[in-house]
């Protein structure tokens, strides 16, 4: 079917947002997409600060969205914006870096202060960089994310279904381009 790219932009090793994306990153898998996951924290610091275009990691991953045919973008929630670590990647990509591609925001933070951070933050810098089709997103409460003993993600109960419906919309959507695109 199609590449996916799933990026998580947050900080943390621990992170519920990496944890959420990796849930449906297996969504996403069982439908047939091949799913690339990219941790940006993983990333070397000095060239996400120093903004090293040029560095071998940075070069890699901009060929990994080059490469994809679908972006899930998740954040955590920072005084009401995305990361500012997904920010220094977003700013190293060509302008154009999701040219032609399907893309799915998703955020996760502590209070519904910042459920509109998803599409006041996040949405605009997407469309910037030419984003063919960004999905409905999704903001999902901390509170509703906990980590089972065996290091599963367990997710509220209607949580999990508005997720499923965001991410079988993204999905369909990108069957939709890849298909015109073939086509």
């Amino acid at each position: 079917m199609a590449t996916v790219l799933s990026v998580s932009g947050s900080p943390s090793a621990a992170s519920r947002t990496a944890r959420l994306l990796r849930h449906l990153d297996a969504r996403l898998t069982a439908r047939g997409h091949e799913v690339i996951p990219l941790d940006v924290r993983t990333l070397p610091a000095e060239a996400l600060l120093g903004g090293d275009f040029g560095h071998p990691a940075v070069r890699e991953a901009t060929a990994l969205f080059e490469r994809a045919d679908g972006v899930v973008i998740g954040t955590p929630v920072y005084k009401a914006a995305y990361s500012g670590l997904l920010k220094s990647l977003l700013d190293l990509l060509p302008q154009y870096a999701l040219a032609g591609r399907t893309v799915l925001p998703l955020a996760t933070g502590g209070s519904t202060a910042h459920v509109l951070a998803v599409d006041y933050a996040l949405r605009p810098v997407l469309a910037s960089m030419g984003a063919e089709h960004i999905t409905p997103g999704w903001f999902v409460l901390d509170k509703h994310l906990a980590t089972a003993p065996d290091g599963t993600l367990d997710i509220e109960p209607e949580t999990a279904r508005h997720l499923e419906r965001v991410v079988d919309g993204f999905a369909t959507a990108l069957e939709r381009s890849t298909l015109l695109a073939v086509g």
